[in-house]
């Protein structure tokens, strides 16, 4: 190591102001006790179990989407909730014949009703929301979680349950 013009501290303490073009043996740099390849290996990196929301679709919606939005509605007050997972024709007439599988929920002996669309088999892909009033039948087909990057289950409940509030469902204003 080559030092000009700097202010060099020596093993004891002093200070020299004269550069020095090796310097002392003590003051190189530790080297290592034992070669690279002697040190043990790092355990191998533990694989994460794969995300619930990779599950094949009808399996997510039907062993993890249902049964949390089950829990979720009962914990916002709505405890007699039907949940109903199908592959059926959009609710609202004169949009087509085409079916889409659809998550729908009746509570209130019928008189509330909502329904999650989705267009594809897949999470990710676009989805429409339903809901009517009174025993009546749906008239709006409303998208629902378009901003949404990366759909999750989380995701999915917390729209849903702000939907229904902002429908004034949950709490009065």
């Amino acid at each position: 190591m080559l030092v000009t013009n700097a202010v060099v501290w020596s093993v004891s303490g002093a200070m020299s102001d004269e550069p020095t073009a090796n310097p002392p043996a003590e003051e190189k740099a530790p080297t290592a006790e034992k070669p690279a390849a002697e040190k043990p290996a790092r355990p191998p990196k533990k694989e994460k179990p794969p995300a619930l929301e990779d599950k094949p679709f009808t399996e997510f919606i039907n062993q993890d989407f249902l049964p949390a939005l089950k829990q979720t509605l009962a914990k916002v007050g709505i405890s007699d909730a039907d949940l109903q997972f199908a592959k059926r024709k959009l609710p609202i007439a004169g949009l087509g014949d085409d079916e889409c599988w659809q998550v729908t929920a009746k509570w209130q002996n019928g008189k509330r009703q909502f329904t999650i669309i989705f267009s594809k088999e897949d999470i990710q892909g676009p989805k429409f929301f339903t809901w009517a009033d009174n025993g009546a039948q749906p008239t709006l087909l409303e998208s629902f979680m378009i901003d949404e990057r990366k759909v999750n289950l989380d995701l999915m409940l917390l729209y849903t349950v702000q939907r229904l509030n902002g429908q004034k469902w949950l709490v009065m204003n």
